[in-house]
């Protein structure tokens, strides 16, 4: 599996994980294999503050993860990571307790996409 982690700085395990989704500086990209991580690396996030969230989230597939972990995502990142498969995790802290609570299945899943209807603008806080 690829599991895409939202960063607040290019610290690798020793930063954050950023409270919103589109905010973002940089994602950690993790390979990982029988709960193993087998590479990982850092990229930074091209379209930050440059567009809707959206667009962070195609900037994020490119990636080709099947997994994301964020503190907070809009709606529409959301509804762009159902559309390709990926599973929304929420997480506050840091990478690495991140990473250790991802694999040992301690992180919560994202909640379903609010409807369309609904005032919030905001799927997970």
């Amino acid at each position: 599996m690829k599991v895409g982690i939202s960063l607040e700085d290019k610290n690798g395990l020793y930063s954050n994980v950023c409270k919103h989704f589109q905010e973002s500086s940089y994602f950690f990209i993790l390979d990982i294999d029988k709960n193993k991580i087998i590479s990982s690396r850092i990229v930074p996030n091209y379209v930050q503050h440059n567009g809707k969230e959206s667009k962070v989230a195609d900037e994020m597939l490119k990636y080709r993860i099947t997994h994301i972990i964020t503190g907070s995502m809009g709606v529409a990142a959301q509804k762009r990571f159902s559309q390709s498969s990926v599973q929304v995790f929420r997480y506050s802290g840091n990478v690495k307790d991140a990473i250790d609570n991802f694999l040992k299945k301690n992180v919560e899943l994202a909640k379903k996409i609010v409807p369309s209807n609904m005032q919030s603008t905001t799927l997970l806080s």
